[in-house]
């Protein structure tokens, strides 16, 4: 009976915590609040919109233990949507720190930002903070300007296909996989067996494509010289310096930095108002956190074994550095 007792007074303990406040502490997210405007600086005429995008870029809905969150893809979208309804708005500032994510996650940001920016008029500015990589870099590339941090790693220009495989340790516990199909090709990919030779190159050449894709829009975008663009196609990293030398950014600087060039750019006064959309008020607010908030409450913070568990292991094309990703 006591193990009974300890979820309950955990909830408890939670509630009062909270403040007891359910209108502001909303367990399962079931009623989101709307977006509303904070201003972070100035009191003047026209306004530069920050957008924060932080982690793992990915259209999938964030799935925690007692609630599910909208997908970046989904935020990212809907703040764009609100957005456009502002037209005291001049400049959005991208704040960017992301090790990238799925290729098609990416690009459908890519296109609302540019969908935007086309739309609108507005002045779009990129500020890198510690990771810009992959898709992080993909999503930056319809930005008028990109500011890089002193420490940015940014760059990794290229795709990776990720797949599980368990065939050999179903051949060590005695397990198989029995299989019927239409097509030769049909379970390609499949995890519980080997590629082909055939099907490794059939990969590569979807990998490659997708990769010359990527390719291309930065030359579009960025208009690099063949020789940065081979080097950038290599799909390394860069810091900061490095990343500038090759036209990857066009500044190295602070946020209070890019703040400045979007409104020296959008032909802004130097008082103009910074703005953030929140789905609640965050106290003590400034343009290092910007990002919309989770609807519910940050019930992990205070929680943490309430964590989102990442799922991981499941075969997609990204635009990653898997190096800064935990699989």
């Amino acid at each position: 009976m006591r193990r009974m007792v300890w979820p309950a007074f955990i909830l408890a303990a939670v509630t009062l915590m909270t403040g007891c406040s359910l209108t502001k502490f909303n367990l399962f997210g079931q009623k989101p609040e709307p977006l509303q405007e904070y201003v972070l600086q100035g009191t003047g005429k026209g306004k530069v919109l920050v957008l924060s995008i932080d982690g793992k870029i990915s259209n999938k809905p964030d799935k925690n233990l007692l609630r599910t969150e909208p997908s970046m893809v989904q935020q990212v979208a809907a703040y764009l949507k609100h957005a456009e309804q502002d037209p005291e708005i001049k400049a959005l500032l991208i704040k960017v720190n992301s090790p990238g994510g799925t290729v098609t996650a990416s690009d459908i940001i890519y296109h609302e930002i540019s969908a935007y920016k086309q739309r609108t008029g507005v002045i779009v500015v990129v500020a890198m903070m510690g990771l810009a990589a992959s898709g992080g870099y993909y999503i930056s590339l319809p930005a008028d300007f990109i500011m890089a941090h002193p420490t940015t790693v940014t760059g990794s220009v290229g795709v990776i296909f990720l797949r599980p495989g368990i065939s050999g340790l179903m051949e060590k516990v005695g397990v198989s996989m029995n299989v019927n199909k239409s097509g030769v090709d049909k379970d390609m990919g499949s995890p519980f067996r080997p590629p082909t030779k055939e099907e490794t190159v059939l990969f590569q050449q979807l990998t490659d494509t997708m990769a010359a894709r990527f390719k291309d829009l930065v030359a579009k975008h960025r208009h690099l010289k063949p020789e940065q663009l081979d080097q950038v196609a290599t799909a390394r990293v860069f810091l900061a310096e490095e990343a500038k030398s090759l036209g990857l950014v066009d500044q190295i600087g602070y946020l209070d930095d890019a703040v400045s060039k979007a409104k020296e750019l959008a032909n802004l006064g130097p008082d103009a108002r910074v703005i953030a959309y929140h789905r609640h008020k965050v106290e003590d607010d400034t343009i290092y956190n910007p990002a919309i908030q989770r609807q519910g409450g940050d019930l992990e913070a205070v929680l943490p074994i309430l964590a989102p568990l990442n799922a991981g292991g499941e075969a997609d094309f990204y635009y990653v550095w898997p190096a800064a990703v935990g699989y």
